[in-house]
């Protein structure tokens, strides 16, 4: 079907441009404020809201993919395809109330920094230095070359034909070669050499601070575009109850094998392996919910927090802070968020039937149906995603390389300006390597796999380390080499059969086994940490005592903290309260009052039972000092040298 070529108006230039201006503006609104210090520009001095960190959170998943790729979800598995990525709300809500305390309390600047607090020696060193390497750069130019590809695809679409993008083409495509020519190198060569430095500029300028700050500006630009584009969807299917009778009847046309796009969850009465049309099969949605929440690192989900989750938990003011910004968090990403991008898909379905490449249909949507006056906002909305993503995953990046290597390895007793500097040029590099990744990568699939593949498995050492005192350096080291190994022999050797979903369950299952099994021996068969390193980090970071008991007797003045089982009781009525709120406000959409009425009325019990049990009666203990980092994260360090 061929695509309406979107004509831009002055207006609508007038809408990117002002959109481009705010967020440099920001940049350099925060330049002076983020330039103070290493934790000014990297954790906004340890004083933000709850509010503007967690929202930044969810500003930061939403990527220029993630409409498309939910589109593709549904037009192929239905609704229940989503659980693809609703599963890993258990981990989320796990962050919010068994972990996000501790990482506060521990003061620290990255996530990487944990190894040489809860380690020690030269594992410890070794453990830190690698990841923000491998994280860092590596792992990090592989998410930014997806998004990227994923933001090419997009003005490929929506600029496709226009004197514009032919211009772009025939100049980077006759200067750069074959990989810039055309609307799909016209495209690229706009996100490389445009897009992504300009990001990286107002990042380098305003640190953290620019970055929550323009990403508060992005996620209300944002909700309100795909909000706009799921209503105009609709209204062209006829309204609701027109759409409605489409699914049905485009589910009539499939066949009788053939699934309820509607449906929410798979049909338990079919074997493990059946996949009819508009069906998760049941081997997936056990994985799904199951096994890869916990099991597998994945940027934004890590089983026990981390990355960018962890760096706005750092930012925090406090405790309350830090947990009520990731529960935020939850909330929006996985209850607010996803409807209109479904409602969205399910009119794909009804008035794009057959496509070979089903994530295009979100953007013929835009293309052919959202009215002129809304067109550049829309570019403006799409320019916010691809951004909003770029500029976390370029401060985050910066900060490992910064933190975590240069500081700690290279040089080490500079001054705050110099390590601010070198800041913005490592921004400055992640944006070269990040720029030669999107080239490099074959589609927007291949990233996704690769990070999934090479995170199975590691999950469990990340959640347990908290809990459990016998956890050493060579534990995440084993989990770490054992995954990416037995990933690797997979990917080569093809030793499963089936369509591709079922090979990644049972690839997903035997990997975790094995790391699981690799890690735990290696455990056991290791000496642990030594008691003063132990006893420092169970000290300031005070876990729950039933895992540290031996640690314990060696601190008889720390109070003993027994609040696991509070804290899981917290954790499944977050995950109930969320859950039914996602499925109360799909039912009431889907014309399903009564059913949506007791799922909302559940969420709201759910809401009040956490804010009772949490919120209210949450015991503030006093900050850090602003703008420092406690003398003791640097103790094991300085063993360790």
């Amino acid at each position: 079907m061929a695509l309406n070529v979107m004509g831009l108006t002055p207006l609508d230039w007038s809408a990117i441009l002002g959109y481009l201006a705010v967020t440099l503006l920001l940049g350099l609104w925060f330049r002076r404020r983020s330039g103070k210090s290493v934790d000014d520009y990297f954790v906004s001095g340890r004083s933000v809201n709850w509010w503007l960190a967690g929202t930044s959170m969810v500003a930061t998943t939403f990527a220029a993919d993630t409409p498309l790729v939910v589109t593709g979800l549904v037009y192929s598995q239905g609704i229940s395809g989503n659980w693809l990525w609703w599963g890993f709300l258990f981990s989320g809500m796990m962050t919010v109330f068994l972990f996000a305390r501790l990482w506060r309390r521990s003061g620290l600047l990255t996530d990487v920094q944990f190894a040489e607090v809860r380690y020690s020696g030269k594992p410890a060193a070794f453990l830190r230095g690698f990841r923000a390497v491998y994280l860092g750069l590596m792992m990090n130019c592989v998410i930014l070359g997806w998004v990227t590809k994923a933001m090419t695809s997009i003005v490929s679409t929506t600029l496709g034909g226009t004197p514009m993008l032919d211009k772009v083409g025939a100049s980077f495509g006759g200067h750069l070669g074959l990989a810039f020519g055309g609307n799909d190198g016209a495209a690229l060569a706009i996100c490389v050499f445009f897009l992504i430095p300009f990001t990286g500029l107002y990042v380098a300028l305003g640190g953290l601070w620019g970055v929550l700050w323009t990403d508060l500006f992005q996620f209300v630009l944002k909700m309100s575009i795909v909000i706009a584009i799921a209503y105009y969807a609709v209204e062209a299917c006829g309204g609701m109850g027109a759409m409605l009778a489409g699914v049905h009847q485009a589910q009539v046309n499939a066949g009788a094998n053939a699934e309820s796009p509607l449906r929410v969850l798979p049909d338990f009465s079919r074997g493990l392996n059946a996949e009819p049309m508009w069906m998760v099969p049941l081997a997936n949605f056990f994985v799904y919910v199951g096994l890869q929440w916990w099991a597998f690192w994945y940027p934004g989900a890590e089983p026990g927090g981390g990355g960018y989750i962890a760096q706005r938990i750092f930012s925090a003011r406090d405790e309350k802070q830090g947990l009520l910004s990731v529960l935020w968090f939850n909330i929006a990403h996985y209850a607010i968020r996803p409807w209109p991008w479904i409602l969205t898909a399910l009119a794909v379905i009804v008035l794009y039937p057959g496509l070979a490449h089903p994530e295009s249909g979100y953007v013929m949507m835009l293309n052919q149906h959202l009215p002129q006056r809304w067109r550049g906002i829309a570019i403006a909305g799409f320019l916010a995603a691809f951004m909003s993503t770029i500029a976390t995953q370029l401060n985050w990046g910066a900060s490992y390389l910064v933190s975590d290597f240069y500081r700690r390895f290279v040089k080490k007793n500079a001054s705050e300006r110099h390590y601010v500097l070198v800041s913005r040029l490592c921004t400055v590099l992640l944006v070269i390597v990040s720029a030669w990744v999107s080239v490099q990568l074959g589609s927007i699939a291949s990233g996704w796999q690769i990070v999934l593949q090479v995170g199975a498995g590691t999950g469990a050492v990340y959640i347990l380390r908290w809990y459990w005192w016998r956890i050493n350096a060579w534990s995440e080291i084993s989990a770490m080499a054992c995954s990416l190994a037995v990933s690797a022999l997979l990917s080569r050797w093809h030793p499963f059969s089936g369509n591709a979903s079922l090979v990644f369950a049972k690839g997903a299952l035997l990997t975790t086994i094995i790391t699981t099994a690799v890690w735990v021996s290696v455990t056991l068969l290791t000496k642990p940490e030594p008691g003063e390193v132990l006893t420092r980090f169970y000290r300031n970071v005070r876990p729950d005592v039933r895992g540290w008991q031996p640690i314990a007797k060696l601190a008889p003045d720390v109070p003993a903290i027994r609040d696991l089982g509070a804290n899981l009781v917290a954790w499944a009525l977050g995950c109930a309260m969320v859950y039914s709120c996602l499925l109360g406000t799909g039912k009431i959409l889907l014309h399903q009052p009564g059913a949506g009425a007791v799922l909302l009325v559940t969420s709201v019990v759910c809401a009040w039972l956490l804010y009772q049990r949490v919120v209210r009666n949450f015991a503030v203990e006093a900050p850090e000092p602003v703008g420092s980092v406690p003398q003791w994260v640097e103790t094991p360090a300085k063993a360790a040298r």
